[in-house]
């Protein structure tokens, strides 16, 4: 990563390595080895390996697939300090797996990245083992950019927001070097001031944790755009739970439990790094915002809605102190309309300026200046560069975080966002990606309880087994699962006497089919039975397709929740709440934990939830038991984690969720786990 003397091998490939590093301004050894050429782009060629003055510490093969692997041999034998293998033909392609592990092999101790990749560029030190195109520049410091895609790679580098970065880094097949140990890399360079991650998929989940752990205690934080993090995400149906939490819901939640901060676009992901990069600390995720127009005030007030950015109330004594500064008829608020009474005039615009910026630090907001230059064909920018001027120096003498925002991405040009940059404030464009990455860059810098070790990563044996329901409510039961009563009725007479028993309580009776899933759609379950005729017509229609379990119906109840779990095959168990019942898919309301958690982690969860309104009392109903909700989740983390090595899939719906004080009651209870026996 930070070579001395680097050695290329290949045609046009290897020639561009070469050129891009000499532009660079690399000051290290180039040794061209090729059989039959005397120089290369002006330097000494040497015939083979063995003819080098010293192993190098970097090599660059731009040759074939079989070439490369016998290269790669010597090179280990050698003592080279690492290679970055180019040529595709491995893992990727199906005549490839073979290759892949001959080339492992062949390594040894010895680092390759790839095969199937561009490589690296460090622009902090000038060494581009790169065989492309590339937009950066040297820098002093930056971030650092890890993708499983050369040609987003390529496309990064060519970002014109000012963002500086240290490191391009690609990975291609991941074959030796994989993420984590590239996070781990260059989270010790105190040159990198946080790191980028586009992630296709995740290779080792607990190395990945241990690595974003390390970088986020070395005072890397860490954002990602994700897609498809957890692609070899099982596709199962036997409960609700596994269409709710699906590869990209785990995959989030895994990132996050890890304080990474995710975001779904490159625009976002480029200025969530900007933040991080300028702040390094962001204390809420909070804005205050400027502009001469109201149209562009309302904007920013919904996008910032949609992205979960708090706009907050100005106190009375900023308001009166910013009133000062603008003509009467401005009204003061956040966002706040500035007007253009002093458009054009520094001193009235700095002071303006000042008074805002003194405010959002006193509320720890980032402060925003929403600004679009005009087309530069039109030479008339000067008042805009004077506002900037203006803007520059609030922040100077207040020392706020401060931004400017383009509603158009093309009206920041690259010059005025690298103008802002080198100055602290930070370029954004777009108003939905910038608060995109101010939601990210905030969740990256949020303290996460360290230590967290992902479950379930072992695979479980291909055969599976469904716990009949009585079964499983049992084994809940012993954890602390609250369950309601039952009976396992194998005649009719058993039926009857477990029926008779709740009409005696003043309570009717439910009749279902015992371990099948999806019971409501196969018609498998009757409700309020309420008489010996009607637990005979019950038996009637179920008692064919299966054993039949009788409890005592719950009719209190103030709302219905899934509690669910499932196994991803990448990042382990998981754990789904949101509104249960039939609505659980349909309105697809459900959030996810990664197990383990802690009881503290519940309550945001819940309250994110539609089910969460209902629970608090929603429009003068009765409120719900959250507190024994809470006690029942964790009950069902208890009897997961016991049985870590064989649960795949849990499906609590309805979790019927009684009037406070009362309880929670888990209604209907299916288990599939390996075929080994639970106890």
């Amino acid at each position: 990563m930070r070579p001395r003397s680097l050695v290329v091998m290949g045609g046009k490939w290897a020639e561009a390595v070469i050129t891009s590093s000499v532009q660079m301004g690399f000051d290290g050894a180039i040794w061209p080895v090729h059989p039959s050429k005397d120089e290369i782009c002006g330097y000494k060629t040497y015939a083979s390996l063995a003819e080098l003055p010293l192993p190098p510490d970097a090599v660059f093969l731009g040759i074939n697939r079989h070439a490369t692997i016998a290269v790669v041999a010597e090179l280990a034998l050698m003592g080279a300090g690492g290679v970055v293998a180019f040529a595709s033909g491995f893992a990727e392609v199906d005549d490839g797996h073979d290759l892949q592990a001959e080339l492992v092999a062949a390594a040894g101790d010895m680092p390759v990245l790839g095969p199937n990749c561009y490589g690296l560029i460090n622009y902090l030190d000038g060494a581009l083992l790169w065989p492309d195109a590339h937009g950066g520049i040297r820098v002093d410091k930056g971030v650092a950019i890890i993708t499983q895609s050369s040609n987003l790679s390529v496309n990064l580098t060519m970002q014109d927001g000012g963002l500086p970065i240290a490191y391009m880094m690609t990975l291609g097949n991941q074959a030796m070097i994989r993420m984590a140990d590239l996070i781990n890399a260059v989270a010790e360079d105190d040159r990198v001031t946080a790191i980028g991650l586009h992630i296709e998929g995740i290779h080792d989940a607990l190395a990945f944790a241990k690595a974003a752990q390390f970088a986020k205690n070395s005072g890397k934080p860490l954002v990602a755009i994700k897609a498809g993090a957890s692609d070899a995400a099982q596709k199962m149906t036997f409960s609700h739970t596994a269409s709710l939490a699906g590869g990209h819901a785990v995959s989030t939640a895994f990132l996050e439990r890890l304080g990474v901060g995710v975001v779904d676009s490159i625009d976002g992901f480029l200025q969530a790094l900007g933040l991080l990069h300028l702040f390094g600390s962001l204390q809420d995720p909070n804005i205050l915002t400027l502009s001469c127009s109201g149209g562009e005030a309302s904007l920013i007030a919904d996008a910032a809605k949609r992205h979960g950015i708090a706009m907050p109330i100005l106190s009375p004594s900023a308001t009166a102190e910013i009133k000062k500064t603008v003509n009467p008829l401005v009204t003061v608020s956040n966002p706040f309309d500035y007007h253009t009474f002093d458009w054009g005039d520094k001193s009235r615009l700095t002071a303006t300026f000042t008074a805002v910026m003194t405010a959002a630090k006193e509320q720890r907001s980032v402060c925003i200046l929403i600004l679009d230059f005009p087309a530069a064909h039109l030479g008339r920018g000067d008042d805009w560069f004077l506002a900037l001027d203006a803007w520059h120096d609030g922040m100077r003498r207040t020392g706020a975080n401060t931004a400017v925002l383009s509603s158009l991405p093309e009206c920041l040009p690259k010059a005025v966002t690298a103008w802002l940059m080198e100055r602290g404030i930070m370029p954004m464009r777009g108003f939905d990606a910038a608060l995109a990455g101010l939601a990210a860059a905030h969740q990256a810098l949020t303290h996460k309880k360290a230590g967290f070790i992902p479950s379930g990563l072992k695979p479980l044996n291909d055969d599976r087994i469904i716990m009949a329901e009585g079964a499983a409510k049992s084994a809940l039961a012993e954890f602390g699962v609250t369950v309601p009563g039952g009976v396992m009725a194998n005649t009719i007479d058993d039926a009857l006497n477990a029926a008779r028993g709740y009409f005696a309580a003043g309570r009717k009776a439910v009749m279902k089919i015992d371990g099948v899933a999806h019971k409501t759609e196969k018609d498998g379950v009757i409700l309020g039975v309420d008489s010996d005729d009607a637990v005979r017509t019950a038996w009637a229609r179920l008692n064919p397709h299966g054993s039949v379990l009788v409890e005592a119906m719950v009719e209190d109840g103030v709302a219905e929740v899934i509690i669910g779990v499932a196994r991803d095959p990448v990042v382990g168990l998981h754990m789904v709440i949101g509104s249960g019942g039939i609505m659980a898919e349909l309105m697809d309301d459900a959030s996810v934990m990664m197990i383990p958690f802690s009881r503290d982690d519940v309550a945001p969860v819940l309250a994110g939830s539609m089910a969460a309104a209902v629970i608090d009392g929603f429009r003068g109903k009765p409120k719900g038991d959250k507190d024994a909700l809470i006690d029942l989740v964790m009950a069902v983390q208890d009897y997961v984690l016991a049985h870590e090595h064989l649960i795949d899939e849990l499906d609590l719906n309805p979790v019927i969720v009684c009037p406070q004080g009362q309880g929670v009651v888990a209604v209907d209870a299916l288990i599939r786990h390996a075929k080994n026996k639970l106890s």
